[in-house]
């Protein structure tokens, strides 16, 4: 919630954190300080004899998690928010796992998968080359986890051959994971759901555990995780759920509406509790907002208001073309820095990060760029590659895996080709073979005595090198803790694998090379402060237990897979809008706002009521990511494919009721007019003086 939040809570949050007996349903509307309402309830809870171990706030996110801890701290101490536990969906799965994964068939150093391995695994197990065929069999196995499927499930499920050949991939992909002791991110929230279901024991463990859950964005929530919701409760049904039906958009990915429609009948106890009052937009921007989400059927009725004043009017820009709509971007985006705008007054430069610009699809975003930098204006691209995908630190953390599970062959992959150590393709290929043999991991099959039958003794050697470098640096890293040893710890491996050397001789530019090692050496101050007990996300730092480099080791998977860089840099935000969500900036440029885009639409398929409803709740989104101005743009030709086409404004556009739409001053006569007038008045001041 932004600076415009009251010191005290509303009466409608005073009544959400007041309800501590039984369930509770918070319809928290776009801008209303949902996060405000659970960090106080946390509180209540802890004044009412709830100890902070016994308290579980669940989020999406690391940056949501880390926000909600240290807003916790602030409110209730930090002794107390220490033990709270705060984490994503997915950290909870892996605390969950780690402890009881026995049960399940884990052991307790399985390794987790990133979206990388998990495709090559796949593309493995299907026999495919093709990776696009190998990313939709990704997808669609994810789905099916999503939805609580095993491989049995899918094949009963599949609606088609290809589904039913994705269902047979699903099924090898399965035993693959077993056999590698990995899991991959889906399995951190579906094999939790399986362990509280078959084992009574860990069931009454958990429960006992979480006195009180809350479960932040629960729209987002797939079934597994609405199960593992229920499951979790148990009997006590003591939790406080925080969504917002009307920003439920990621149906594509297994999230469903469905799961609020599902409360009042599994809980007929719920206490539904509507927060309408918005704290972020002016009128203006929320009746917009209101009248587009009202052409959707509604589950809970609540409809945003705001005592901010109605602000400017939402504007239309129509463009000519995707060129043009990128130029009256960069040009508004001008305008309002160098004039009055939303209750800026004049002469007060606005920076650039309080503009974004929003936009349906990422393809969309190139022309931004294009524009942006030829007016010398900093930006970003939400989305962009993450410092954690880089390939330099993909090698460590391969390394880091490995350390963590023998058997996480993916990991041995890239750690036993990273640096170069002489060992090639086919060594790897006659390694693989005699492993499969034998069912046995690629690296427990380093050490086998019949290897010899399979590979020639200067491939054997150098099998057997990396071998005792991996068990010499796991036992190190098993006892080494505090910032100081890991760090050292870490620059010495480093330095005998010479990893240096390795990134200088595979790249052209020195520059570039030396770039990456300074992306190697922040990764290790990064997992030094961990292991002394440092954590800093997002600009907050708080206190944990020091660890040694293999337990940090054990998490990082998860860690880095969620994480995301801070927000602090003074840019424009390019952005899709599902990355936009739960976001806010200023001032807003909604692009591309065409049939055919917003709502998409692909090819001549169907638009079926679901979809469009979940089209429109995207666009809602988008408005309601505006605090002091938004502009809206749509385009009369656009591009699709090679081909130009007639561009259709969006429907959503006459949905939003407006009064005033159109622009009718290009906002570049506005930007010359602005910059004349200044001018004159320099003149007239040096005319004064002299």
């Amino acid at each position: 919630m932004n600076a415009a939040a009251p010191a005290t809570l509303n009466n409608a949050q005073m009544q959400a954190v007041q309800h501590l007996d039984g369930p509770c349903l918070v319809l928290a509307g776009a801008g209303s300080g949902k996060t405000r309402v659970i960090v106080h309830k946390i509180a209540r809870l802890l004044q009412h004899g709830l100890g902070p171990k016994q308290i579980a706030a669940i989020t999406f996110t690391n940056k949501a998690a880390q926000e909600m801890r240290e807003r916790a701290k602030a409110l209730v101490g930090p002794r107390a928010a220490k033990d709270l536990a705060v984490s994503t969906f997915h950290s909870l799965g892996v605390r969950m796992l780690r402890a009881d994964g026995t049960k399940v068939g884990l052991k307790p150093n399985f390794s987790i998968l990133d979206s990388d391995d998990v495709l090559g695994v796949i593309r493995e197990a299907g026999g495919c080359s093709d990776n696009n065929l190998a990313r939709r069999w990704q997808w669609t196995i994810s789905l099916w986890k999503n939805q609580g499927l095993d491989a049995d499930g899918a094949e009963a499920a599949a609606a088609n051959d290809e589904e039913r050949v994705g269902a047979r991939v699903m099924r090898l992909y399965q035993e693959r994971l077993q056999a590698f002791q990995a899991v991959d991110f889906d399995d951190l929230i579906k094999l939790p759901l399986v362990l509280l279901q078959r084992d009574e024991e860990a069931r009454a463990k958990w429960q006992e555990q979480f006195h009180h859950i809350l479960v932040d964005e629960v729209q987002d929530t797939n079934a597994v995780q609405y199960e593992l919701l229920k499951a979790l409760t148990g009997n006590r049904q003591a939790f406080t759920a925080v969504g917002d039906d009307d920003q439920s958009i990621y149906g594509w990915r297994g999230a469903t509406i469905e799961n609020l429609k599902q409360l009042p009948q599994d809980f007929p106890a719920l206490k539904v509790i509507a927060l309408e009052q918005n704290y972020r937009s002016t009128g203006h921007i929320l009746r917009a907002a209101n009248a587009v989400i009202a052409g959707n059927p509604k589950i809970f009725e609540k409809k945003l208001w705001s005592d901010l004043g109605d602000g400017e009017p939402v504007r239309l820009l129509e463009c000519d073309g995707e060129e043009h709509e990128a130029e009256r971007a960069v040009a508004r985006i001008q305008s309002l820095r160098g004039g009055q705008a939303g209750g800026v007054t004049s002469g007060a430069a606005l920076k650039f990060s309080d503009f974004a610009v929003l936009y349906r699809a990422n393809h969309q975003a190139k022309v931004f760029e294009q524009k942006l930098r030829a007016a010398q204006i900093p930006y970003k691209v939400s989305g962009g590659q993450s410092y954690f995908d880089r390939a330099e630190i993909k090698d460590l953390c391969a390394w880091l895996r490995l350390l963590v599970n023998n058997n996480d062959d993916p990991a041995f992959l890239r750690a036993v080709t990273t640096p170069k150590r002489g060992i090639g393709h086919q060594t790897l290929a006659s390694l693989g073979e005699f492993a499969n043999t034998w069912k046995v991991s690629l690296f427990e099959a380093l050490f086998a005595p019949s290897l010899a039958s399979a590979l020639k003794g200067k491939a054997i050697d150098a099998l057997h090198e990396f071998g005792r470098e991996v068990n010499a640096l796991q036992d190190r890293a098993a006892h080494t803790t505090g910032a100081e040893d890991a760090k050292a710890l870490l620059l010495g491996w480093l330095k005998d694998i010479g990893y240096e050397q390795h990134l200088h001789d595979g790249e052209d530019s020195e520059k570039l090379a030396t770039a990456r090692w300074g992306n190697v050496l922040d990764f290790v101050d990064w997992m030094s402060r961990r292991c002394g007990g440092e954590i800093t996300q997002d600009g907050g730092t708080f206190e944990s237990e020091r660890q040694s480099v293999l337990q940090v080791a054990q998490t990082i998977s998860v860690i880095i897979s969620l994480a995301e860089r801070g927000e602090d840099q003074d840019v424009v935000t390019l952005s899709t809008l599902h990355a936009a969500k739960g976001l806010e900036w200023p001032h807003v440029v909604l692009v591309g706002v065409n049939e055919g885009l917003l709502p998409f639409r692909s090819g001549d398929d169907d638009m079926t009521a679901e979809r469009l409803e979940e089209e429109r709740r995207l666009m809602y989104v988008g408005i309601t990511r505006a605090r002091h101005t938004l502009a809206v743009s749509t385009l009369k030709r656009r591009k699709k494919g090679r081909d130009t086409v007639m561009g259709v404004p969006s429907r959503f556009i006459a949905e939003m009721k407006l009064d005033e739409v159109k622009l009718k001053e290009d906002p570049r006569e506005r930007l010359k007019k602005l910059r004349d007038a200044m001018a004159a008045k320099v003149a007239s001041s040096a005319a004064a003086g002299s």
